[in-house]
C-alpha cells in the first residue's frame, strides 16, 4: 500500500479534482430537480406521495447504500466501484430524462441513488490512500467536502438555467458530460486500492437497513396523503422501525458490522452526527420548499428562482469557510450552538415573512447551515481514532445523505398534511377537480388550467393559500427541531466532558481533536 500511494503522489491533486467533480455531481443531483418539479407535476401528474418519492428517492437510496457499497469497495477495489458508480449514474440519468410516468421516474431516481452511493462510498477511501501527508490530507478533505456542499447549493440555479431553455429532462441529461469526463479522469488518474484483509460483507444487515428505511419513509409519506388504508400504513411504519432496531442490534453483536455502533458511545461523535442529520436535512428540504413556493405561489420563473437562491448558496460556502475561525474563537460546541440557532431563526423568518426578497433570512440560513455542517464533520473525524477513521467517515456521509432524505420526507409530509387540511372549499368546482387540486400545488395548477374561468382562478387561489399555510407549518417544524438541537449543543458545551474512551481510557474528542484542529488551522487559515 505504501508503494502504491507513493506512485500516485505526483497525480494526487489531479486525483482530488476527479473526486471533487464526482461529489459536485452527486450533490448537485440532490437539488437540481427542484425547479423542474412544477413542470413535472403538470406533465406526469404524480400525487403528493409520488412527488416526494421522485424528489426524495435519490437521497434515501444513497443513504441506504453507502455503508454496503463501502464494504464492497474494500473487498473488490475502490477505483472499480467508483467507475461502476459513474456508469450506473449515467445510465440512470438517461432513463430519468426519458421517463413518461411517475413510477418510471421514481425507479430511475432510485437507480441514480445506487450510482451515487457507489461514488460517495469509494471517494473517501481513495482520498485517504492518495494523500499520505496529514496536512495535505486535511486540506484535501476540506476541498472534497466543500465540493458536495457547492453542488447541493448551485443545483437549483443550474436547474433554472436548463428549464429556461430546455425541457425538464435536461436536468438529468446534464449529468452525462460530467460522467464521461469523470470516467476518463478516473481511468488515468485515480489509483486502485482495496483492503488486503476485507471484512465479511453483512448481507443480512444490508437488507435490514434498506428495507427498514424504505418501509419507514413509505409509511411517513403515505400518511401525508390521508389514505383510507391508514391502519396498514401505520403497521408498515412500525415494521420499518422494527427492522431498523433489528439492524442496530445485529451490528452490535456481529464481528464485522456494516456500521460500527460503538462509535456512538462518544457523546461528541453522536451529537455531531445528529447535528448533520438535522441541519443538513432541514437545509436540503428548504431548497425544495423554496423552489416550489417561489414558482407556484410567487410566480417566479425557473431561472429567477435559481437566481434568488444564489445568496443562500454563497452564504453557505462562506459559513463553511469561516467555521474553523468560529471554532478557534469560541470553541467548537459553542460554534455549533450559534450556527444551529442562526439557522433556526432563519427558518422562522422565512415562515413568517415569506422567502420572496427575504435575503436576510436566506443569508442567515446559509451561514448557519454551512457553519454547522463543517464543525460537525470535523467533530466526527476528530472524535474517532485513526484506525477507525474509515468507519467514522461512513457515518458522516450516511448522516448527510440520510438527513437529506429524511428531512425532505418529514418536512414534505408536514407541508402536505397542512396543505390538504387547509384547502378551502371551491363550491363551483367538481369533486374530481377539487380532489386533483388537493393532491399537490402542481396538480392544482393543472386542474385550474383545465377548468378555466372563475372556477380555475378559485381553485388556484385556494391552492396557493393552502400551500402558504403548509410552507409556514413546515418551516415552523424545522425551526423547532433546530432550537431543540441548539439547546442540546449548549448543554453539551457547558457540561464538563466525562465520556468514556473507546480505546484505552482517553476521550476520543481529547488530544486527537486538538491535533486535528491544529493541522486544519495550519493548512487552511494561513
Amino acid at each position: 500500500m505504501h508503494t502504491e500511494t507513493k506512485r500516485a503522489a505526483p497525480h494526487r491533486w489531479a486525483t482530488l479534482a476527479v473526486l471533487c467533480a464526482s461529489l459536485l455531481m452527486v450533490g448537485m443531483d440532490l437539488t437540481v430537480l427542484h425547479v423542474a418539479v412544477p413542470t413535472i407535476s403538470r406533465q406526469l401528474l404524480p400525487n403528493g406521495a409520488e412527488l416526494l418519492w421522485i424528489v426524495d428517492g435519490y437521497a434515501l437510496t444513497v443513504a441506504a447504500g453507502l455503508i454496503t457499497c463501502g464494504t464492497l469497495g474494500d473487498r473488490y477495489g475502490r477505483k472499480r466501484l467508483l467507475m461502476s458508480g459513474f456508469a450506473v449514474f449515467g445510465l440512470a440519468s438517461a432513463g430519468a430524462a426519458l421517463s413518461v410516468s411517475p413510477l418510471q421516474l421514481i425507479i430511475a431516481r432510485a437507480a441514480l441513488g445506487v450510482g451515487g452511493a457507489m461514488i460517495m462510498a469509494s471517494t473517501p477511501a481513495i482520498l485517504r490512500a492518495t494523500f499520505d501527508d496529514a496536512r495535505e490530507r486535511t486540506l484535501a478533505v476540506g476541498l472534497w467536502t466543500a465540493a458536495s456542499s457547492i453542488g447541493v447549493s448551485v443545483g437549483p440555479l443550474l436547474g433554472g438555467l436548463l428549464m429556461e431553455h430546455f425541457w425538464w429532462g435536461s436536468v438529468f441529461l446534464i449529468n452525462l458530460p460530467f460522467v464521461a469526463l469523470a470516467l476518463i479522469g478516473a481511468t488515468f488518474l485515480v489509483p486502485e486500492s482495496k483492503n488486503p484483509r476485507p471484512s465479511r460483507w453483512d448481507a443480512g444487515g444490508a437488507a435490514l437497513s434498506a428495507l427498514g428505511l424504505a418501509l419507514t419513509v413509505y409509511a411517513l409519506q403515505q400518511l401525508s396523503e390521508g389514505s383510507r388504508t391508514q391502519p396498514l400504513t401505520w403497521l408498515l411504519g412500525v415494521a420499518g422501525l422494527g427492522l431498523l432496531a433489528a439492524f442496530v442490534h445485529r451490528q452490535r453483536r456481529i464481528d464485522s458490522p456494516l456500521l460500527d455502533i460503538s462509535l456512538f458511545a462518544d457523546r461528541t461523535f453522536s451529537f455531531a452526527a445528529l447535528s448533520i442529520l438535522g441541519c443538513f436535512g432541514a437545509f436540503t428540504a428548504l431548497l425544495f420548499l423554496l423552489t416550489q413556493r417561489l414558482q407556484l405561489v410567487d410566480d417566479y420563473s425557473p431561472l429567477r428562482t435559481g437566481l434568488s437562491l444564489v445568496p443562500l448558496a454563497v452564504s453557505n460556502a462562506i459559513g463553511a469557510a469561516l467555521a474553523p475561525r468560529f471554532s478557534a474563537a469560541f470553541g467548537r460546541q459553542w460554534g455549533l450552538s450559534g450556527g444551529l440557532l442562526l439557522t433556526a431563526l432563519a427558518f422562522a423568518g422565512l415562515g413568517v415573512f415569506g422567502p420572496a426578497d427575504n435575503y436576510a433570512a436566506l443569508v442567515a440560513a446559509g451561514l448557519g447551515a454551512g457553519t454547522v455542517m463543517t464543525l460537525a464533520s470535523d467533530a466526527i473525524l476528530g472524535a474517532a481514532p485513526t484506525e477507525r477513521a474509515g468507519a467514522a467517515g461512513a457515518v458522516q456521509e450516511t448522516s448527510f445523505s440520510l438527513g437529506a432524505g429524511l428531512g425532505l420526507a418529514f418536512l414534505g409530509t408536514a407541508l402536505s398534511l397542512a396543505y390538504r387540511s387547509s384547502f378551502a372549499p371551491v363550491p363551483q368546482a367538481t369533486e374530481h377537480q377539487v380532489e386533483t387540486a388537493r393532491q399537490s400545488l402542481g396538480g392544482a395548477a393543472e386542474a385550474a388550467e383545465k377548468a378555466g374561468g372563475k372556477t380555475g382562478g378559485a381553485l388556484l387561489d385556494s391552492a396557493r393559500q393552502a400551500f402558504d399555510t403548509g410552507f409556514t407549518a413546515a418551516t415552523a417544524v424545522a425551526a423547532a427541531l433546530l432550537v431543540l438541537l441548539t439547546l442540546l449543543a449548549v448543554l453539551s458545551a457547558a457540561r464538563p466532558r466525562k465520556e468514556a474512551s473507546l480505546s484505552g481510557g482517553r476521550s476520543l474528542a481529547g488530544d486527537r481533536t486538538d491535533n486535528t484542529r491544529a493541522a486544519y488551522d495550519e493548512c487552511c487559515l494561513r
